[in-house]
């Protein structure tokens, strides 16, 4: 299947319209409609429904865009990293990472990176664990940053020195507040917004030595900033990592007691083949940590 068929199926996907679609990659409409139509007949399926003004996708349409996009995407990261010579050290660099104040350790040698090659640019992909796996997988992402141990069988691994640690999130108005720690037989009495990569991990069902079904769980979350909302809204007390609260200035942190870690990792695709843009990221990142390990 040819990349340029893709980029003009991605082309009407996006303008929902054949005859804008050929205006904007400068084909003529019959010889984008007559390849639109040899590319179902060779994959077997019907992509579109045409109607009198609009193009719309079908249910296969809507998943050959999906991987027709990540097979563009990744193409052009290719090439433009094919570019690149050793003098003129330049190019994008992705990283898909979950909400956690460890962040602070990637953008300071993002910096460091950038400072010294300017024409490195760096593009922040935040989302839930799993599909920033899925996507460092499939090469899209050059790097993740994790909170937690997920499965890891199909990457490269470096922990960080740095940790975040769980705890409970209420307002600052709260009893609670005033509280220096909360203990686990506190936690398992109250409303509770909680976190479904920990609960899937077991990390916080390990913990509380409590399974989901013995929790009062009113709501759960994948990203906490929705989440602040549903604590200040008073739903319920939010289970999280430190350092997330600060997106809202009416909440607060209580770490749990005992204390309960989350260990962060940058990973990459094993047998990855970086660009070297990101082999020098990825060698500056090493370089820090080892050095602030070391003083």
């Amino acid at each position: 299947m040819d990349i340029r068929v893709m980029r003009y199926f991605l082309a009407i996907a996006q303008e929902e319209n054949l005859t804008k679609a050929a205006n904007l990659i400068h084909i003529s409409q019959p010889s984008l409609s007559k390849q639109m139509k040899e590319l179902e007949m060779e994959l077997g399926k019907t992509l579109f429904i045409r109607g009198n003004r609009k193009i719309t996708l079908t249910e296969d349409g809507m998943y050959f865009r999906k991987r027709a996009q990540e097979i563009v995407d990744l193409t052009d990261k290719m090439l433009v990293d094919l570019e690149v010579q050793d003098y003129d050290l330049k190019g994008d660099i992705h990283i898909g990472c979950g909400e956690t104040t460890g962040m602070k350790e990637l953008i300071a040698t993002m910096k460091k990176v950038h400072d010294e090659y300017p024409d490195i640019h760096f593009h922040i992909h935040s989302g839930n664990g799993l599909d920033i796996r899925e996507s460092v997988e499939k090469g899209l992402y050059d790097f993740g940053l994790f909170v937690g141990k997920l499965d890891f069988s199909k990457m490269e691994t470096y922990p960080l020195r740095y940790k975040n640690i769980w705890g409970l999130i209420c307002r600052k108005d709260d009893p609670l507040a005033s509280l220096p720690y909360i203990t686990k037989e506190q936690v398992c009495e109250l409303p509770l917004i909680t976190s479904r990569q920990g609960m899937r991990e077991q990390i916080l069902h390990d913990w509380l030595g409590k399974e989901k079904k013995d929790l009062n769980i009113v709501a759960t979350y994948n990203l906490f900033y929705n989440a602040g909302f549903m604590v200040e809204q008073k739903l319920g007390y939010a289970l999280s990592i430190d350092g997330l609260q600060q997106s809202h200035e009416d909440l607060v942190f209580i770490p749990f007691e005992p204390k309960l870690e989350a260990p962060l990792f940058l990973v990459w695709k094993k047998y990855q083949a970086f660009s070297k843009a990101a082999q020098k990221f990825l060698e500056a990142f090493k370089a820090g940590e080892a050095g602030e390990e070391g003083q």
